[in-house]
């Protein structure tokens, strides 16, 4: 067994072209990679043993920069009208003016595993030109015990070399920037870039690609699980409140970002988390904020103060700072990253307009309909004149990385949901009693009463409204919530200025879901919200 650490670089690496590098840094643990990455000026240490990065131009993903290879494997399966094509031969060229380019450098090599269970595992080998990179994706991925590392055999490699500049007429692509995916070969190429984040989101795009072929649905979602075996998801867009609503005291959390469903159940994609802390505090989110503190902790930009103490209130940089760290630091974090076939599926928005209700249920046409069209709002912002709520469709709850057609995700979500009887409920953490500006954002308490009564299965007994607008089932009175709040209509002021703005809202999803008509059958197509308005 070759020794860890830095070795002949002809060893181990030189197979994927990059025998010629000056040294290999192999898989390094933390306080090596610690060790290097201050040494090379490339992080800091802050005053609570964290280690924190600043990522330069780029603080959040390049999506435009994204490419993946179009070859006679891929031409079929992919979604084109979301995915950027590449040639074959650009990609050939970029790969190799890559390798070129780590000649004579110093680089990091981690062997990680995307996928929690076995028979689905992504082994996966990250080779980066930073160290506080290496550390980064050790924190993200699921690491094998060290005496598994002897022969392993990566299917997918990732290069990624921030110093490496693209050039758009050689290589195809559109700036300096590139993102590049070659799904038929395992390879992933990302330069001139620091944000470590389109390293996490690569693998994720490589296992929404590999996965559904095998019965098997990745899920852009966080997920827990109770004492009685009784497993939940929860997808949402940013914002929703996925990270917030999953992290319960009382039940094990599988993972905040990645999850597959097979035949076997649940299981994180990954083997850490990758959490947002700009405003974080020990008072709204007490377990993310003492990992911050911890050795083994990235941040990433970060504004520290003079004593390196980090500043979570300042987004000078970026408002998208972040702390990576590996799941074991949440107290209650699965050991396994496995949980039963889920009993509950949460599908979060924020509805800024005030019209969804806090809580209905899904049939699951309705579930694949909604999960289609993976509606939240965002609220209007400073500029003057703007005082309406802007809607966001992601479909899939993550359409930047889903590479094949959205309808192969809404199918498969829709048998396994009917196959193993899971409850489907679309949750609100939006506003009630108007819409953003004039009514107020649903109450917490309200949500995790609702939530809680959800997973345990006390609302599937409750009595149920069909709404008029988007025709699901509403509760009409929940046991320690007001029952008010149940009936958006009932909060406003005005009813007929709810009319209004709800007829606005179903109007938004049937524009944009008429992008999968011809792809869905008609039961998907009869889930739609209608305008059903209600009477005074």
């Amino acid at each position: 067994m070759e020794e860890f650490g830095v070795r002949n670089p002809a060893a181990g690496i030189a197979e994927i072209g990059l025998g010629k590098a000056a040294s290999v840094r192999y898989n390094f643990l933390e306080a090596a990679l610690y060790e290097e990455a201050i040494r090379r000026g490339e992080a800091e240490l802050t005053a609570d043993g964290a280690l924190r990065a600043l990522t330069g131009q780029h603080t959040g993903r390049s999506a435009k920069d994204k490419f993946v290879v179009r070859d006679g494997n891929t031409d079929g399966q992919i979604w084109w009208d979301n995915n950027k094509p590449m040639s074959p031969e650009h990609f050939a060229v970029l790969h190799q003016d890559m390798l070129a380019h780590a000649e004579g450098r110093d680089l990091f090599v981690q062997d990680l595993i995307g996928g929690a269970d076995a028979d689905n595992a992504l082994p996966t080998r990250v080779v980066t030109e930073f160290a506080w990179h290496s550390l980064f994706i050790r924190n993200l991925l699921i690491r094998p015990e060290r005496d598994a590392l002897e022969g392993f055999l990566p299917k997918l490699t990732i290069i990624d070399l921030p110093s490496f500049r693209a050039d758009p007429a050689r290589h195809g692509c559109r700036t300096e920037t590139v993102i590049a995916c070659d799904l038929t070969n395992g390879i992933v190429l990302i330069g001139g870039t620091s944000y470590a984040g389109e390293m996490k989101k690569s693998v994720f795009t490589v296992l929404n690609y590999l996965l559904p072929s095998k019965g098997v649905m990745p899920m852009h979602c966080s997920a827990n699980v109770g004492p009685e075996g009784d497993a939940a998801v929860f997808f949402g867009l940013s914002g929703t409140g996925k990270t917030t609503l999953s992290a319960d005291p009382k039940r094990t959390l599988v993972g905040d970002d990645e999850h597959g469903w097979g035949e076997n159940g649940i299981f994180n994609f990954e083997g850490g988390c990758y959490a947002k802390t700009i405003r974080l505090s020990a008072e709204a989110e007490p377990e993310i904020f003492a990992t911050t503190k911890r050795f083994g902790t990235v941040l990433e930009n970060v504004i520290l103060d003079e004593n390196r103490v980090p500043d979570f209130n300042d987004g000078s940089l970026t408002e998208n700072t972040r702390c990576a760290y590996p799941l074991h630091f949440i107290p209650n974090a699965s050991e396994t990253g496995i949980a039963p076939h889920p009993k509950t599926i949460i599908m979060l928005t924020a509805d800024a307009f005030g019209v969804l209700p806090p809580i209905a249920k899904l049939t699951p046409e309705q579930a694949m309909y909604h999960f289609l069209s993976g509606y939240t709002a965002k609220v209007a912002g400073t500029e003057k004149g703007v005082t309406e709520p802007e809607a966001t469709f992601s479909t899939c709850f993550g359409a930047p990385f889903m590479p094949r057609h959205p309808t192969e995700y809404g199918n498969l979500l829709r048998d396994l949901i009917a196959r193993h009887q899971v409850d489907c409920w679309l949750v609100n953490t939006g506003w009630t009693g108007g819409a953003y500006g004039i009514g107020n954002r649903m109450p917490i308490k309200a949500t995790r009463a609702l939530l809680t009564a959800a997973l345990t299965g006390e609302l599937k007994k409750v009595e149920m409204r069909t709404d008029a607008n988007f025709g699901f089932a509403v509760p009409v009175a929940v046991d320690g919530v007001d029952i008010k709040i149940l009936d958006p209509r009932s909060t406003w002021a005005d009813g007929a200025a709810y009319d209004a703005q709800a007829k606005k809202l179903v109007g938004m999803f049937i524009d944009n879901f008429a992008k999968f008509e011809a792809h869905v059958d008609g039961k998907v197509r009869d889930a739609a919200p209608g305008i059903r308005l209600a009477a005074e």
